[in-house]
């Protein structure tokens, strides 16, 4: 069974044409939304390619041929794209959408294994998703060709995402739910901002860094000037390694103990990216700057992981 499916994907690829890119570049230029159709098994089919359509970057929404026929026809707009999926080409409730999708001028393209059929003829587009048998042992249960159909569909919501140049950033405004949501975040999502984030200026005491240090609990401060331009970063490491070297370090200001230039991050960031510096430069936390190197957060390797992100 699962080879006579396989076969029935591997059949699709010997017939891609100059169809499958007008279908294409159809999609691309549907200045609406895309609309799915197809009845029982083609139906359910039908639902899962738009909603890879829309999820991928594409509007889109499956539309019920039975209950477009009783009021629904209304979705309906000029502007917008059909695919519609019937194996035979004849479904009857399929076929009754034709006149209204004509009227308004909507391009259709149709996914069928019948390229002769009264849907074919109508289309715009004819993608050919035909099957030499089903996986049924008695040839008849739709499992084969929904197969097909359902890779055709995958196939130009994949190639349209391309052509769109739809992005893992696009992706991730999408999914904000779930384990793909959670992988998708943002360091703007997830950063510590306002007085929750440790702050001096360059000639604050050390004395009082260390109180800054201490209040906010990260194991480090950042330092500023001229508003909050981020100019460096003192740590815990950093006032070890003071304690160690001079005697009298509790004379000298921030500007004099800090490290420039520190390793920095745009809140638009994935925090994956975020975790990936982290554990490459051995740090726990990252400054968040804007475009101007002003300071705007701080997210620390803690906040990554108690949002069970990974």
């Amino acid at each position: 069974m699962l080879r006579t499916e396989a076969d029935a994907i591997a059949r699709l690829m010997d017939r891609l044409d100059g169809s499958f890119e007008r279908a294409v570049e159809l999609l691309a230029g549907t200045k609406g939304r895309i609309i799915v159709s197809g009845m029982g098994k083609s139906g359910l089919v039908a639902r899962k390619i738009a909603a890879t359509f829309s999820s991928t970057g594409t509007p889109s929404f499956f539309l019920h041929p039975a209950e477009a026929i009783h009021g629904d026809l209304g979705m309906l707009v000029s502007g917008d794209t059909v695919v519609a999926l019937s194996y035979s080409g004849e479904t009857e409730e399929i076929l009754r959408l034709l006149d209204r999708i004509k009227r308004l001028g909507i391009p259709l393209i149709s996914m069928t294994g019948n390229k002769n059929s009264t849907l074919a003829q109508a289309s715009d587009v004819v993608l050919d998703v035909s099957i030499e048998k089903e996986a049924c042992l008695l040839n008849l249960a739709p499992t084969a060709s929904t197969t097909a159909s359902l890779a055709m569909g995958d196939a130009l919501a994949i190639v349209l995402q391309e052509r769109k140049g739809f992005q893992e950033e696009d992706f991730a405004e999408l999914h904000p739910g779930g384990e793909t949501g959670r992988r998708l975040r943002r360091v703007e999502q997830l950063m510590h901002t306002g007085d929750q984030v440790p702050v001096v200026q360059t000639s604050t005491p050390m004395g009082e860094v260390i109180q800054e240090m201490s209040r906010k609990g990260f194991g480090t401060t950042s330092v500023v000037e001229d508003g909050m331009r981020l100019v460096g970063i003192i740590t815990d490491g950093d006032l070890r390694r003071f304690l160690q070297a001079r005697s009298n370090w509790m004379d000298l200001t921030a500007g004099e103990c800090m490290t420039r230039k520190p390793l920095t991050i745009g809140r638009r960031e994935l925090a994956t990216f975020a975790l990936h510096l982290m554990e490459s430069r051995k740090v726990i936390a990252l400054l968040v700057v804007d475009e101007e190197g002003r300071l705007e957060g701080l997210l620390h390797l803690h906040d990554l992981w108690t949002t069970q992100m990974f």
